[in-house]
């Protein structure tokens, strides 16, 4: 019978994480770091955006909500009143509407100017804010949310 001389393996006491998988969460994390510094500082394309693609309808519209329940009005350009939904209804669009808020307080420009809703030739639905220079491809939150805007842009 023959023997070896391994040190034998032992489990991780209770309730502690074993030292490999704590040593490969953390190089993990610095894998990831050093990727992301290279392609930083060597300015590597975007490669994960959504394709742009020509603007085939554009509305705009001034969003504004009257309290944090979700409620929402849109507004068309002149004034008249596109759109007043519930919070129930619009939980989704006064959501955009308090992100461009405070990307308006940021930038310190009006509050009450106009976004632009787009709908591409490829289908996609984005918002845009031409007093930031924000967007958002509204597919990416669910398409629930991206209707509520395509319902906005065919009114």
């Amino acid at each position: 019978m023959t023997s070896h001389a391994s040190a034998p393996s032992r489990p991780a006491p209770e309730g502690k994480i074993p030292l490999v998988l704590v040593r490969a969460m953390f190089a993990l994390v610095l894998a990831v770091l050093a990727i992301v510094t290279y392609a930083r500082l060597t300015d590597v394309p975007l490669s994960a955006t959504p394709p742009e693609g020509a603007v085939v309808a554009q509305r705009e519209m001034i969003l504004t909500t009257r309290d944090l329940s979700g409620a929402v009005m849109v507004l068309n350009t002149d004034g008249s009143v596109l759109a007043d939904l519930s919070p129930e209804e619009g939980g989704f669009v006064a959501g955009i509407a308090r992100v461009i808020e405070r990307e308006r307080i940021k930038a310190r420009v009006d509050l009450q100017g106009p976004v632009q809703v787009l709908r591409r030739d490829t289908g996609r639905l984005s918002i845009y804010d031409p007093s930031t220079g924000w967007s958002a491809d509204l597919m990416g939150f669910g398409a629930d949310n991206a209707r509520a805007f395509a319902r906005l842009l065919a009114n």
